[in-house]
């Protein structure tokens, strides 16, 4: 394995409970289901990468984006309205290259459409779109935000078509901002 190979891979460690203590889960990869490992998550260390973690198996339902850092009390922060527990991860491969994602205002692709190559703090005042409730990533990965100025809870996209977001877990979600996933976050 070259250095580069290694720059690309992350880790994440996952702990049962707050400051780093108890059983742990050591992840360099995605994880659909957490359970067997770890009955709960207090706290985590993102040695390297970013992550997506989700609060239910398989990927789904709410989710939140974890970069490089100490996570010593997961509980204040998913308080804040996230979700109560982490069931499952993935790991968010660092993207070299341009970024394309076509982003449509109906879901099946429905209704007025842009395609994307930058970040976007609000799809409203930028490209007049009231909703983003499909899209097609064509090159990159994207964090989308329900709300301008990339708040609120947020949705990871990698390369695929997303005909609609509710098989996702995420149902009656809309989209108001896009951020590209960048090294430099």
């Amino acid at each position: 394995m070259t250095n580069t190979d290694r720059n690309m891979m992350g880790k994440i460690t996952f702990y049962e409970e707050k400051n780093f203590q108890g059983r742990s889960y050591e992840c360099m990869s995605d994880c659909s289901d957490m359970s067997s490992y770890l009955s709960r998550c207090q706290s985590c260390r993102v040695e390297s990468g970013c992550f997506m973690v989700y609060e239910r198996n398989n990927y789904m339902g709410q989710q939140f984006f974890m970069r490089r850092g100490e996570y010593n009390d997961m509980q204040r922060m998913m308080s804040t309205g996230m979700f109560d527990n982490i069931r499952s991860c993935r790991m968010i491969p660092y993207h070299r290259g341009q970024f394309r994602m076509k982003i449509y205002e109906r879901e099946n692709y429905g209704g007025q459409s842009y395609e994307m190559m930058d970040d976007c703090d609000n799809i409203q005042d930028r490209h007049r779109m009231s909703d983003c409730q499909s899209c097609n990533v064509m090159d990159g990965h994207w964090l989308m935000y329900e709300q301008a100025h990339y708040k609120g809870r947020m949705m990871y996209m990698r390369p695929g078509e997303y005909r609609g977001f509710k098989d996702m877990g995420m149902s009656g979600m809309r989209f108001m901002s896009m951020r590209r996933v960048m090294e430099s976050m």
